[in-house]
């Protein structure tokens, strides 16, 4: 009986030390190849440059909307800005200017 019992009992620590070698090789394999792993970390890079890029470019836009709101703010609206929009917007000009129309 007491052989039987050792055999159970070393039967018990192979399967426990096989699963956790599986385990271990699932996690190194996902270190290695998974999404955040590292044969994907040179396309985060790249991916996050291009995100910052992205980012800049849609700063400076935003910058830019601010200024022009700030020129169109009623209680002191820019005269440059509202000639522009008027030019622009409603085909409005001076007596005095000379329109020349382009064919497209």
């Amino acid at each position: 009986m007491r052989r039987q019992g050792r055999l159970d009992l070393g039967r018990k620590r192979k399967t426990t030390q096989n699963a956790a070698l599986a385990v271990l090789l699932v996690l190194g394999g996902l270190a290695i190849a998974g999404p955040s792993g590292l044969l994907a970390w040179s396309e985060n890079l790249r991916l996050l440059d291009q995100r910052e890029a992205q980012l800049e470019a849609l700063q400076k836009e935003r910058a830019a909307l601010e200024n022009k709101v700030q020129l169109l703010h009623p209680d002191h609206a820019d005269p440059d800005m509202v000639g522009e929009l008027l030019r622009s917007q409603l085909n409005v000009v001076h007596p005095d200017e000379v329109v020349i129309k382009l064919d497209d």
